[in-house]
């Protein structure tokens, strides 16, 4: 069996800031949560064989996308790393030849209750909805995967963002790295604890791969995004398909949603110019 694995940061075990989540080279914070991303990995890459899988893909997701240590990953998997052109944005790389997929260290998405370091995309973004659904990265993520037919089978994140993976796709296996106390302060797991937890949620998802539905979306996809200025709706509205809703934000209707999700990253890349990305 061939498994994707999307890694983003601000969900994996031991980290409570973007103090500690952004370089540059050399900063303790940033090594310590490399080495945490890269743990948090390792764990799910030895539950997926355990589970079966023989060929292991990881996407390195978040910011710039060169967080991994690539010479402390579990032997023979394959890295993407880097950024670039690509209509899969965090899933890039995905295909329909892979049997399933996994998120790890994502988080919840922005204005969720308890969720450490809680957004969606970019810090210029205060909400997204697809065909009236308000969703995160894993919405997203598991959207992109269910076009390839492929089901989204394990999450490990802090409790906020499992809690979303479990509404998101019923029978998921998740592993929670840590509950949220705020937005920055949260009761961390040792990783010892959530290194056992990610294995067993990678290896039970697989288990049970075929009795989990992918999350896909046939026909239409109307997107909206409410952004936190109105400068970036401005910068915004003026791309091809979108109307301005309200100061804040913008919408459209696109054909399918692999056209939607691009029009999203499209749409980001100009609202929030020179502004922070969070990814």
């Amino acid at each position: 069996m061939r498994v994707f694995i999307s890694a983003d940061m601000e969900g994996c075990t031991g980290l409570v800031s973007w103090g500690q989540c952004e370089g540059p080279d050399g900063r303790p914070d940033w090594a310590f949560a490399r080495r945490m991303m890269t743990h948090d990995v390792n764990a799910a890459i030895r539950g997926l064989r355990a589970g079966g899988a023989e060929e292991i893909v990881v996407k390195d997701s978040h910011n710039t996308s060169k967080n991994l240590l690539i010479d402390e990953l579990e032997h023979g998997v394959h890295l993407v790393s880097g950024h670039g052109a690509g209509e899969d944005g965090m899933m890039q790389g995905i295909d329909g030849t892979f049997d399933a997929a996994v998120l790890v260290g994502y988080h919840a998405m922005a204005g969720t209750g308890g969720g450490v370091m809680e957004h969606t995309l970019t810090g210029s973004l205060h909400r997204l909805w697809i065909n009236g659904n308000e969703t995160g990265e894993m919405g997203l993520s598991a959207l992109v995967a269910g076009g390839y037919g492929v089901p989204l089978i394990a999450v490990a994140s802090d409790q906020a963002g499992c809690d979303e993976a479990e509404a998101l796709v019923p029978d998921i296996a998740t592993a929670v790295t840590k509950t949220g106390l705020g937005r920055y302060m949260a009761d961390v797991r040792h990783p010892s604890t959530t290194s056992i937890a990610i294995e067993s949620a990678c290896a039970e998802g697989l288990r049970k791969r075929d009795k989990i539905s992918t999350v896909w979306i046939e026909g239409e996809v109307e997107i909206k995004l409410e952004f936190n200025r109105t400068e970036s709706a401005d910068r915004s509205d003026r791309l091809p398909g979108l109307e301005r809703i309200d100061g804040y934000t913008v919408g459209g209707t696109f054909p399918d949603f692999g056209t939607a999700h691009l029009a999203v990253w499209n749409i980001l890349s100009h609202g929030a110019a020179g502004l922070r990305s969070l990814d």
